[in-house]
C-alpha cells in the first residue's frame, strides 16, 4: 500500500499498489502540468482511497473539463486528479511527488505533449 498526502497533511490518501507497480510516470507539458511540475501515474479509480480531508479538497478543471484536479484548500498542494480514461473507465492520476518514500530518480518518465490537446 502506497501512502501520500498534501503538504500540510490535511488530505491523506493511499493507493492499493506497491512502488514496483509504478512502471512509468507521465511528464506532461500542458500549461497546467508544466507549471505544477506534476509527475503523474494513472491507476484505476478504485485503487485510490482518500483517508482524510476529502471534504476539504477543492477542484480545478480546464480545457475540456474532463479531469478534476483536486487540491488542498489549506496548503494548495495537488496530490491527485480524477476523471475518465478515453475508454470510459474511472481513473485517478496520482502525483507521485506526493507519495511517501518514492525514489523519483528511479522512475521512467514518459513525456506527453499535452499542448496538443
Amino acid at each position: 500500500m502506497l501512502k501520500g498526502s498534501c503538504h500540510c497533511g490535511q488530505t491523506a490518501f493511499s493507493v492499493d499498489a506497491n512502488e514496483s507497480d509504478i512502471t512509468e510516470v507521465k511528464e506532461c507539458n500542458c500549461s497546467h502540468c508544466q507549471r505544477k511540475g506534476y509527475l503523474l501515474w494513472f491507476v484505476p479509480r478504485n485503487l485510490l482511497d482518500i483517508a482524510s480531508g476529502e471534504s476539504e479538497l477543492a477542484t480545478y478543471t480546464f480545457n475540456k473539463h474532463v479531469i478534476q484536479h483536486k487540491f488542498c484548500s489549506k496548503c494548495g498542494c495537488a496530490p491527485f486528479a480524477v476523471g475518465k480514461a478515453p475508454s470510459g473507465d474511472e481513473m485517478a492520476a496520482i502525483n507521485v511527488r506526493c507519495l511517501e518514500d518514492i525514489d523519483l530518480e528511479s522512475l521512467k518518465r514518459t513525456p506527453v505533449n499535452g499542448k496538443e490537446f
